[in-house]
C-alpha cells in the first residue's frame, strides 16, 4: 500500500532551528546589546552568543580565530592553550551542530523570542505616542517580565480577567512573600505625574504619593520613560529569577 513518505523527525526539528534562529536574530537586531538580550530572554550570554554564531549574524576577532583554529582540527584544550580562554569560552564560540540543540529549550526560548519582540514593538509605539491606550497595551505585554524594585524586591505581575473574558484593569502583584493588587488608576495617574516632569527621577516618590509607586516606579523605566541614576539603573536591572 504506497501512501505519502513520512518526513524525517530530523528534518522537522531542523526546520525549527532554522525558524527560531531566525526570530532570535530579529530580535537580536532590535535589541540594544548583548548583554541586554541575554538578560531579556532568560538565557546565558555564552550561549545567546553561539546561537547568534549559529545563525551567521555574530562574530569578532576571537570568534574568527577561533573558528578558523577549529577547520584547522585544532582540539579545544588546544584552542583554549592558543587563546588562554576557558572551555566554556571556547565553545561559546563555536556554532551548534545540527541536531544537537534540546527540542524542548528550542522550543522555550522561541516563544520567549517571540514575547520579547512584542514587548519591544508595544514600547516603541507607547513612546511614539504617549497615549493611554499604548500604557495599556504595554501593561498586558509585560505580564510575567521579572521586575526588580529599587531596594531590590523582585516582583512580576498578572492581570485579572472579569466574568466577561476581558481584561479587569487591575494588576497582581506576585511576590516571593505575598501578593498585593495594583489598581490600573494608580499605573495612570503615575503616568500622567511623570510625563511633568524632567530631567533623572531618582525616588519612586518622585511621581507623586501613589498607592504602589515602588512597583509602578521600574515598569515606567523599563517602558523607557522615566530616566534614572546610575546606580539605581544597576539595582533595577539585577537579575531576578
Amino acid at each position: 500500500m504506497s501512501g505519502r513518505p513520512k518526513k524525517k523527525p530530523e528534518y522537522d526539528a531542523e526546520k525549527q532551528f532554522d525558524a527560531f534562529l531566525q526570530e532570535l536574530s530579529a530580535a537580536y537586531e532590535e535589541a540594544d546589546s548583548l548583554r541586554g538580550l541575554a538578560r531579556e530572554l532568560n538565557i546565558t550570554l555564552l550561549k545567546l552568543r553561539k546561537l547568534l554564531i549559529t545563525a551567521g549574524i555574530f562574530t569578532s576577532d576571537i570568534c574568527t580565530e577561533i573558528n578558523e583554529l577549529y577547520k584547522q582540527r585544532k582540539s579545544v584544550p588546544e584552542i583554549m592553550q592558543i587563546t588562554g580562554l576557558s572551555r566554556a569560552s571556547v565553545h561559546s564560540y563555536l556554532p551548534y551542530c545540527k541536531g544537537l540543540y534540546n527540542a524542548e529549550e528550542l522550543s522555550v526560548n522561541a516563544e520567549r523570542c517571540q514575547v520579547y519582540r512584542n514587548r519591544q514593538e508595544q514600547v516603541r509605539k507607547l513612546k511614539e505616542h504617549l497615549s493611554e491606550d499604548n500604557l495599556w497595551q504595554a501593561i498586558i505585554a509585560f505580564q510575567e517580565y521579572p521586575f526588580r524594585t529599587v531596594t531590590g524586591l523582585p516582583f512580576r505581575y498578572k492581570i485579572k480577567i472579569g466574568k466577561d473574558g476581558e481584561y479587569n484593569r487591575e494588576l497582581m502583584i506576585g511576590r516571593r512573600e505575598k501578593s498585593k493588587t495594583l489598581s490600573w488608576s494608580s499605573v495612570k495617574l503615575a503616568f500622567d505625574n511623570n510625563r511633568l516632569l524632567t530631567g533623572i527621577i531618582e525616588k519612586p516618590k518622585a511621581l507623586g504619593d501613589i498607592r504602589g509607586v515602588s512597583y509602578i516606579y521600574p515598569i515606567l523605566w523599563r517602558f523607557g520613560l522615566i530616566r534614572v541614576s546610575e546606580k539605581t539603573e544597576k539595582a533595577l536591572m539585577r537579575k531576578t529569577g
